[in-house]
C-alpha cells in the first residue's frame, strides 16, 4: 500500500472520499500497539474507506519538566509502519498548522474527571490533550476515531467530550498490546535500561496479581451461591470431602475485607516489593476506579471497573491498567 504524507488540512480535505474515514491519533514513535490500532481501523474502514494516522507531538499536554524535547521523533519509520499496517495517509502537521495563532486562548477543560489520577499527577495534561484531540477531529473530519485502552483515563475523557459537546464521531477503544513479558507497549519503554525494564515489569505484575485475586474471589462466590443451605446437601458435600471447600467459599463470599480491598492489596504487595529493588519503582498511584468518572469504587460496587497504576523507574514514568468486572460472578475482563 502506498501511504501519502500530508502536512496540511487542506491537502487532507482535498482527497476524494468514498467510504468511512477512520483516524488513529498518535504522537509518533510508532510501535506494535499503534500498528494494532491501525489494523483495527483498516478493518472498520473497509476496502472502500480510508485510514488516516496523525503524527503530532502536542506541546500543550507536556507539563513543566516533562519530556517534550526528549520525546522521540521518527517520522520516516512511522510512515513505513503505518503503511505496512494499512494506513492510507499519515497526517503530520506542523505546530502552526494545528495552532495557527500560537497557543490557543480558548481550550477544552477536562472537568473534575480530568483532575483525578493522571490529572492530579500532571496538572493541565488532560486540558491540553482534549484541546488537541478536538482540533484534530475537526482537521481530519473522521467518521470513527480509535484510541488505545492503555490510556484508559484519556479514552474516558475523549468519550465524555464527544458526548457532551455533540461531536459527530464514533469513538472506539482498542485493548492494550503487551510485550511477551507483560510490559504494556509504550513509546517511553525505549528510555528504560535493562535493569530499569526488569523493575518496570512490576506494573503489569501488580495488575495481574489483582486480576488473579479478583478472579479467585468471583469463582468462590459463584461456588458459594451454588451450595444450598440444606442438610442433605451438607451431608453430600461432607461425603465427598467438599465441606471445607464449601465453608471456605461461603466465608470468602461474605468476608468484609474481600472484593475491591483484596484486589488493591494483592496489587499493592507487588508494588511494595518493587520499591525495594535496584533500581526501585516509585509509585505515583494505584487505583481501582469506576471508568465513568475515575472515582474509587466501594466495597459493594458492581459493574465494570479499572485497576490503574502509574509509577516511575529512573527518569521514566509509565502507566498501565486492566479492566475488571465486579458482581457478576465471572472472571476479569
Amino acid at each position: 500500500m502506498t501511504t501519502s504524507l500530508l502536512s496540511t488540512a487542506g491537502e487532507l480535505h482535498a482527497r476524494a472520499r468514498a467510504g468511512r474515514r477512520a483516524v488513529v491519533m498518535t504522537m509518533g514513535a510508532l510501535h506494535e500497539g499503534h500498528a494494532t490500532l491501525i489494523r483495527t481501523a483498516r478493518g472498520i474502514a473497509g476496502r472502500d474507506g480510508e485510514v488516516v494516522v496523525t503524527v503530532f507531538v502536542n506541546p500543550l499536554q507536556f507539563g513543566q519538566g516533562e519530556d517534550l524535547d526528549r520525546y522521540p521523533r521518527t517520522l520516516d519509520a512511522d510512515i513505513e509502519l503505518a503503511g505496512e499496517s494499512g494506513a492510507d495517509v499519515v497526517f503530520a502537521p506542523a505546530v502552526d498548522e494545528v495552532y495557527p495563532g500560537g497557543e490557543p486562548q480558548v481550550r477544552i477543560t477536562a472537568g473534575p474527571m480530568g483532575e483525578r489520577l493522571e490529572g492530579s499527577a500532571r496538572p493541565g495534561h488532560f486540558d491540553g490533550m482534549l484541546t488537541v484531540v478536538a482540533k484534530l477531529l475537526h482537521l481530519t473530519r473522521p467518521d470513527v476515531a480509535l484510541y488505545g485502552q492503555k490510556d484508559a483515563q484519556q479514552l474516558a475523557l475523549i468519550r465524555r467530550m464527544v458526548r457532551d459537546l455533540n461531536f459527530g464521531v464514533e469513538i472506539v477503544g482498542v485493548p492494550t498490546v503487551r510485550e511477551d513479558d507483560g510490559l504494556a507497549l509504550s513509546s517511553r519503554n525505549r528510555y528504560l535500561s535493562p535493569a530499569e525494564r526488569r523493575t518496570a515489569l512490576a506494573l503489569s505484575s501488580a495488575l495481574f496479581a489483582g486480576q488473579d485475586r479478583h478472579a479467585a474471589q468471583e469463582a468462590l462466590r459463584a461456588r458459594a451461591r451454588e451450595v444450598p443451605a440444606t442438610r442433605a446437601r451438607a451431608e453430600a458435600l461432607s461425603a465427598i470431602g467438599e465441606s471445607r471447600a464449601a465453608a471456605d467459599a461461603h466465608a470468602v463470599a461474605t468476608a468484609v475485607p474481600g472484593g475491591p480491598a483484596a484486589v488493591r492489596a494483592a496489587a499493592r504487595q507487588v508494588l511494595d516489593e518493587a520499591a525495594r529493588l535496584d533500581p526501585p519503582l516509585t509509585l505515583d498511584y494505584l487505583a481501582l476506579v469506576d471508568p465513568s468518572d475515575f472515582t474509587e469504587i466501594g466495597h459493594d460496587f458492581t459493574g465494570e471497573a479499572v485497576l490503574a497504576v502509574a509509577a516511575r523507574v529512573g527518569a521514566t514514568r509509565l502507566i498501565d491498567n486492566l479492566p475488571l468486572t465486579f458482581g457478576t460472578f465471572g472472571a476479569a475482563s
